[in-house]
């Protein structure tokens, strides 16, 4: 087993999962809970503490407790892992996270991948080696607000069904066999979702109070395709954070390739409805429940979560169904 050469411990662009409709199984496969949080790089090296986001946004500010807790990682170590509030129930919160993290129970920062230890690269390693060695090496000096997040065993049904009956947000499932492709969504993680929803670009709103809605698509290929108009899910308090946000970014182009619709559907855009649009420049990401796609490709019953900071516009594709 070759580790890569000796390197200064640093930002690593985070591997991705690919979304599934159908757990993969069997015995070369293991499985974590999907948390809901900021993903987190950690590192520690002769200049102290980095947290990083999954852009390579420094986070080390917004969670000293997190960064002063990963003082006790060996210098020449950088980990991936979740940064979580969680609830009085125990369960993870972005909610929390976000806008009222001094309401969370517990802030938590779960480290579930090796990357560096001790300025050696284990990102040509298979994973289960990975996962072994942050056990021997990294367990042992860890205490709260940093832990491991535990594997499950168990097969794929089942485990979808006790993740249901918890209130749990998905299952990841990772090959063991899997080297750590920074950057990449190569299949060998994949993560199931128990409820439907996904990011969504914002590209524009309907005037209000202070707006009515969001519009919001998904880019396939270079193309921005419009997939709906989402009303539900604001407060008085989100609305007006928002649209902050979105005032600088207007502009006179509609960013959607795929407008106006011809077709007049209670989900559709006509070139009659666009007039009253204001359009955005498609910056900004929001996480968006629903309960199915449309056959014409909109969603319905859609509802506004948050906003995703720690993702790129660009990077937004539609979602296995």
């Amino acid at each position: 087993m070759q580790k890569s050469p000796a390197a200064k411990a640093h930002f690593i662009e985070p591997m991705y999962a690919v979304g599934v409709q159908k757990l993969p199984e069997g015995p070369d496969w293991q499985y974590e809970i999907k948390l809901d949080g900021y993903r987190c790089i950690a590192a520690h090296d002769s200049t102290g503490v980095k947290l990083w986001s999954r852009r390579g946004n420094l986070l080390t500010a917004q969670f000293p407790a997190i960064a002063q807790a990963c003082q006790v990682l060996p210098r020449g170590t950088v980990v991936d892992g979740e940064i979580v509030a969680l609830d009085e129930n125990g369960l993870t919160s972005f909610n929390l996270l976000q806008h009222h993290r001094s309401q969370a129970s517990a802030i938590r920062y779960y480290l579930f991948d090796l990357l560096f230890d001790r300025s050696e690269g284990w990102l040509d390693i298979p994973l289960a080696d990975r996962r072994a060695a942050l056990a021997t090496k990294v367990r042992r000096t860890l205490r709260p607000p940093l832990s491991i997040s535990e594997t499950i065993e168990a097969p794929g049904g089942q485990l979808i069904q006790s993740a249901k009956a918890l209130g749990l947000k998905g299952i990841i499932a990772k090959r063991l066999d899997s080297l750590y492709e920074s950057g990449r969504r190569s299949g060998a993680w994949v993560k199931y979702k128990i409820n439907k929803g996904q990011e969504f670009v914002i590209g524009g709103y309907t005037p209000g109070n202070p707006f009515d809605a969001v519009i919001v698509g998904y880019y396939d290929g270079d193309k921005l395709l419009f997939a709906a108009k989402v009303r539900a899910g604001f407060v008085p308090h989100v609305r007006r954070e928002l649209l902050a946000k979105m005032k600088p970014l207007r502009t006179d182009a509609c960013p959607f390739g795929n407008l106006p619709e011809k077709r007049r559907t209670q989900w559709a855009l006509t070139r009659e409805q666009m007039k009253d649009c204001v359009w955005l420049k498609p910056e900004l990401v929001a996480q968006i429940d629903f309960t199915e796609w449309t056959p014409d490709g909109h969603l319905r019953h859609s509802t506004f979560t948050r906003l995703r900071s720690d993702k790129k516009g660009n990077e937004i594709v539609r979602e296995p169904a």
